[in-house]
């Protein structure tokens, strides 16, 4: 019996905070989530050959369309932050993540999510997934091919 359960690819990184990242209290300032959440996207799409660099070889880019952020603890300046990036696959023509970021003790900082949709480098949305994107997702094991 087939899963309805949408399939998903993980990548870990860490982050350091950085002084230029923290208020005068040395807490990390809220909008500094959405750059770490870019840490972890950039880091999971090296390590599974779909970074920023490959679409643009493939004629697109992926501007982000909506994101949400979640605060529960906050990071301090010198932390090292766990981000734990994850692709939600679907069906459209477009890329989710999800984020969780955790603080040195393991305790969840921050969630969030991601979605990005793909245009070409001409400027023209795709409503359908680019060929490049169903290549990939053969290569890693989310379609069948």
């Amino acid at each position: 019996m087939p899963s309805n359960t949408p399939k998903e690819i993980s990548f870990t990184s860490e982050v350091r905070v950085r002084f230029a990242e923290v208020d005068p209290l040395g807490i990390v300032w809220h909008g500094n989530y959405i750059q770490y959440f870019e840490d972890g996207r950039e880091a999971f799409g090296r390590h599974h050959g779909i970074s920023y660099l490959d679409q643009k070889d493939s004629n697109f880019s992926t501007p982000i369309v909506e994101s949400k952020c979640e605060h529960k603890l906050p990071l301090t300046y010198g932390d090292v932050a766990t981000v734990k990036t994850t692709y939600v696959d679907c069906e459209a023509a477009k890329m989710i993540f999800t984020y969780e970021i955790l603080n040195p003790q393991g305790q969840v900082v921050c969630k969030g999510r991601t979605v990005q949709v793909f245009v070409a480098l001409g400027g023209e949305l795709s409503l359908v997934i680019p060929d490049f994107f169903i290549a990939w997702k053969k290569k890693v094991g989310l379609l069948d091919g």
